[in-house]
């Protein structure tokens, strides 16, 4: 009788992981009455590839928690102070890039090289010694 109930629990159990696996020649799916593909562990990259990372983009970042994971109010102020940096950093580069231009056109209409300073005269150099 032992024996009987030892080989009952076995078929019980191999027809229940069947009915739960599907078919199992891996076709199985939800279509086929298996199981439904398991949603990825990380989500997807939200930074664009094709252009740089803006500020606004850095903002948007959340990243996913794990139970042993990282403090979030850290990570976002890392990333606040992170957005705020990319902000002032593009600021400054559109300033330069505005100075560079008007240097560029005060050149080409025949002003002075350099904020206010005159250029500076050409120099004489001297023919070299005869040594002998």
């Amino acid at each position: 009788m032992f024996w009987f109930l030892m080989a009952a629990m076995v078929v019980v159990i191999a027809a229940v992981t069947l009915a739960v696996l599907g078919s199992g020649d891996g076709s199985g799916g939800p279509a086929a009455g298996g199981m439904a593909d398991a949603e990825p562990d990380r989500l997807a990259d939200p930074l664009p590839a094709d252009r740089p990372v803006g500020p606004a983009d850095v903002v948007r970042v959340r990243l996913p928690v794990a139970p042993r994971g990282y403090r979030m109010a850290e990570v976002d102020d890392v990333l606040d102070r992170l957005a705020a940096e990319l902000a002032e950093r593009d600021a400054r580069i559109t300033e330069l890039e505005t100075a560079l231009a008007g240097a560029g056109a005060g050149l080409a209409a025949g002003g002075p090289p350099g904020p206010g300073r005159p250029p500076l005269p050409p120099r004489e150099i001297p023919p070299p010694a005869d040594e002998g």
